[in-house]
């Protein structure tokens, strides 16, 4: 057989493929053609797509008389060629095909490579069905897979088509899906008790979302998430001085938070809950240098866009200053509880007369006292005085004039055998100090209110230390951690009986030298917030590696190892070059964590947020209410409101009956509702009525809406929920809570028989299509379960066929009740035990303490709504398949601990979180 040449041109084979095609005598005609217009030129294709497997036929000759068919869905109209025409192109060599300048081109086979065999359907010889021997070879390559170019299709060829879709299917993507298009999503079962998440279980959580399997960090063992790697990022939003009972109370006003996320949790409230929830840092040991305590983090010095926001240069600026810029002012004395001439409070005391013009040379003075309580209050028992050297120019025991009731030995290293020999009196220490001190001098110390007031002497300048390091919020740094911090010097150690005052003295003179000399926006680079932190967190470290020894010995008696204390997984983060973000009130280092607005309001948090988040794989947020709504009497009025309210949504009032009515039959009707904890019978009307109280919030609107208007006990009755203020808004609670995204797909089910158990529950409902979950709750006191259940379903199409086939089915001789879902799953403990619980004071007592409550609670309300706003607008600017975990701590305090917590989800394309 002669060789065909290969033509130099690109195109020419495809033309010549054409001609031989429209020689064919017996190929069908397009519409042009038949009109007598010329065809319009077919537009060539780079890539041929695969075409529809057909079914398997035996390979025979048509007969003469059939007509030529195309093949069904193929992308060609052309029939087979005549016989004659065939046998001539049979003559020419076979092609393959290959990918060159964008075009289809048929190359002739090369000699070298010997022709295997080919079945019937390889050759086209399926009755009908004939391809031109021109076009065979991509209908081949096409059949077993290929490409034009000669390679494999991906995810199909040797697996077949069949295997390359569920391998899709698996790996969670479509059909034209990529592996970088994959959409992460969420699944837990957060139903009952399976619902309370303790602290390890939520750092097991954050630590596979953040590491993924490396560093031996695995699923957790309460939920799943799917397609880790492809996260886009992890945020995580901590509100701290808030509870369950927070959310709860101002339901309404979380309406970003409650409609978005759909897995929700009860967390436990922890003492220590950075270190609980984050792991304790590798290299939070604060360490001692000449400039004194710094982390072991390049990070820790604050960013210069950073200082802009630091309380200290905010009141200072950034400039270097006199010593004079530094004194306090008349109304920050009075601010600040100073002793000032002329004041009621200050009657008796004594000026020191230092009223000369100060300037930035005047001499700086240190002083401390140290106090005892008496009879009179806070009376001094020793003074010191310091001059800029630091030499002790005054070192004096002072008796008391009142009787001293308590020493404060511990602090003030004062005994009773160190003053029996003193007769040195206040007085006497009053005089000295104003022979010493000159006209314009100025007076450093910390705190240096109270040592004035002990002294019941008026200065007119003054520095005090605790003031000039500012922190926000009112709060104030101790000055044994300034000294070790910006000094680098051990004060009050507690190995010393109390407090050296002469020492304390000179630690606040030399601490004011410092910010003088070295300028506020040094002191600010300083980042002391984050330096308290890493100590206090070393000190916790420490704490448990001294108490270890005596677990260990323990532990060998009973051949266990001894605890391993929690790796913090923000160390592991930096290793793999991910650097995690820190923004909030309160600081937390663990080698290298980025810290910014450390004591700035939840807005600048905020805008900082929206700014930097996108450009971390892990940020923690931390929003604040403030230190004023931390008071127990708060706590304890909005503890009593949320479990008054709830009584009152768990009780209906049902009547008028008859006077002869029997009761066992209401309580047998209103139990087919739900469990109840109480029924009493009204007398005080003129017809009787009954009082019903359930244990569940379904079983009380079940009622309302099922008996209302029903004929119970032989007659009619109305059934209404009791009318206070407090329930005026009961309807648009009730409606939110049916809304609520975390009850989707959750029904309830009252009118169970007490004998029917969990198995004999899930065989009877297994009938139920995409049933996944089933909840029995159980007497927390005898453990028995009640007469209702909650069915959660995958779909909530499913959850809604299922309402309409439960109500009025017969299970055991028991007519069955049902409804949407009306508490979230995580609340049926809490609720049992609110309702359970009659309070620690009377009623008297609690009406003065929530008359108070009225306007914090309205400003309380103004807070978290706007909080709400804030996560809202952080959620939105997240990017898609980011995990989103919003936490509220839980509150400990002296009414009570109150859990915590935790909503989370995975951000979709909608804006809503995932299940």
């Amino acid at each position: 057989m002669r060789k065909a040449k290969r033509c130099p041109a690109a195109g020419r084979a495809p033309l010549r493929a054409r001609a031989l095609l429209r020689a064919s005598p017996n190929r069908l005609r397009t519409p042009s053609e038949l009109r007598g217009r010329p065809p319009a030129p077919r537009p060539l294709r780079a890539r041929t797509p695969t075409p529809p497997a057909p079914r398997p036929l035996r390979a025979r000759t048509p007969p003469p008389c059939t007509p030529p068919r195309t093949w069904p869905g193929a992308w060609w109209p052309w029939p087979a060629p005549p016989p004659q025409r065939a046998a001539a192109v049979s003559k020419l060599p076979r092609a393959r095909p290959h990918r060159a300048l964008g075009a289809r081109l048929l190359r002739p086979r090369s000699r070298h490579r010997p022709a295997r065999s080919e079945s019937p359907r390889e050759r086209g010889a399926v009755p009908g069905r004939e391809v031109p021997p021109e076009l065979a070879a991509p209908v081949r390559a096409m059949a077993k897979g290929l490409c034009l170019n000669g390679r494999k299709r991906p995810g199909e060829g040797a697996e077949g088509p069949r295997a390359a879709r569920k391998r899709r299917k698996a790996d969670g993507g479509g059909p034209g899906l990529r592996p970088e298009e994959k959409s992460c999503h969420l699944s837990a079962a957060l139903l009952g008790e399976d619902s309370e998440i303790s602290q390890e279980q939520l750092y097991e959580l954050l630590k596979y979302a953040a590491l993924g399997r490396c560093h031996n960090a695995a699923q957790p063992s309460w939920c799943r998430i799917y397609h880790q790697s492809h996260l886009a990022g992890v945020v995580v939003v901590v509100l701290h001085e808030m509870s369950q009972l927070h959310f709860y109370r101002f339901y309404l006003q979380f309406k970003h938070l409650r409609k978005v996320f759909r897995h929700r949790f009860t967390l436990a409230p922890s003492a220590n809950f950075p270190v609980s929830l984050y792991g304790e840092g590798t290299n939070l040991k604060p360490q001692n240098t000449p400039q004194g305590l710094t982390s072991t983090s390049s990070e820790c010095t604050t960013k210069s866009s950073d200082l802009q926001c630091d309380p200290i240069i905010q009141r200072y600026g950034g400039k270097k200053q006199g010593l004079t810029s530094y004194t306090l002012t008349l109304e920050e004395q009075k601010k600040n509880d100073y002793p000032i001439e002329g004041s009621p409070g200050c009657k008796g005391y004594i000026s020191t007369e230092c009223d000369q013009q100060r300037t930035d040379s005047s001499p700086l003075f240190g002083l401390d006292c140290e106090m005892c309580l008496t009879a009179k209050g806070n009376e001094v028992t020793r003074v010191s005085l310091v001059d800029a050297q630091g030499r002790c120019l005054l070192n004096e025991l002072v008796k008391p004039e009142s009787t001293v009731f308590n020493y404060r030995t511990r602090f003030s290293g004062i005994t009773r055998k160190m003053l029996l020999p003193v007769k040195t009196r206040l007085s006497d220490i009053q005089t000295r100090l104003k022979k010493m001190l000159p006209h314009d001098a100025v007076l450093v110390g910390h705190s240096l209110n109270s040592d004035l007031q002990a002294l019941e002497m008026i200065h007119p300048s003054v520095i005090d230390t605790s003031l000039l390091f500012a922190r926000s919020e009112g709060r104030r740094f101790k000055l044994k951690f300034l000294a070790k911090a910006v000094l680098g010097k051990e004060i009050q150690c507690e190995k010393k009986l109390g407090h050296d005052p002469t020492e304390d003295a000179r630690a606040a003179l030399e601490l004011a030298q410092f910010f003088i000399e070295q300028g506020p926006t040094k002191v600010a680079e300083l980042n002391l917030e984050m330096l308290l932190t890493a100590e206090k967190l070393a000190e916790v470290s420490q704490n448990k590696a001294v108490l270890q020894p005596q677990g260990c010995v323990f532990q060998e008696q009973l051949n266990e190892p001894p605890p391993l204390s929690k790796p913090c997984f923000l160390d592991c983060l930096l290793v793999t070059g991910q650097k995690p973000l820190l923004l909030g009130k309160q600081g937390l280092d663990s080698s290298g964590l980025c810290q910014s607005n450390l004591s700035t309001s939840n807005k600048q948090i905020l805008q900082r947020a929206l700014e930097d988040v996108p450009l971390s794989k892990f940020s923690i947020i931390q929003f604040s209410l403030g230190p004023e709504y931390l008071a127990s009497h708060l706590h304890a009025g909005l503890h009593e409101k949320v479990r008054s309210k709830l009584t009152d949504m768990l009780t209906i009032y049902a009547g008028p009956f008859e006077e002869n009515f029997c009761m066992k039959s209401v309580k047998k009707e209103f139990g087919r509702c739900g469990p109840i904890q109480s029924l009493t019978v009204v007398t005080e009307t003129f017809q009787p009525y009954v009082c019903i109280q359930y244990e569940v919030l379904e079983a009380a609107q079940l009622a309302v809406e099922s008996l209302n208007g029903a004929e119970v006990a032989g007659s009619c009755i109305k059934v209404q929920r009791p009318v206070t203020a407090a329930m005026l808004d009961c309807n648009v609670l009730i409606k939110e809570l049916e809304l609520d995204v975390e009850n989707e797909g959750v029904i309830y089910v009252a009118g169970l028989k007490k004998s029917l158990t969990e198995t004999d529950l899930q065989e009877e409902f297994s009938q139920l299509k995409d049933l996944e979950t089933l909840f029995l709750p159980k007497d927390l006191q005898s453990g028995k379960h009640r007469n209702c259940c909650f069915l959660k379903f995958q779909k909530t199409q499913s959850a809604v066929d299922a309402l309409e086939a439960i109500n009025g089915w017969t299970m055991k001789g028991s007519e069955l009740r049902s409804r949407n879902a009306l508490a979230p799953g995580h609340l049926w403990k809490w609720i049992w035990q609110m309702n359970h619980s009659n309070g620690k004071q009377g009623k008297h007592i609690f009406y003065e303490k929530m008359e108070q409550l009225s306007d914090s609670e309205q400003d309380l309300r103004k807070k978290v709504k706007k909080l709400d706003q804030h996560i809202k607008k952080l959620y939105r600017s997240l990017q898609n398949n980011t995990l989103c975990v919003v936490l509220f701590p839980g509150v400990n305090s002296t009414h009570g601990s109150q859990p915590g917590l935790g909503l989370m989800g995975i951000k979709d394309d909608e804006g809503r979180s995932t299940c």
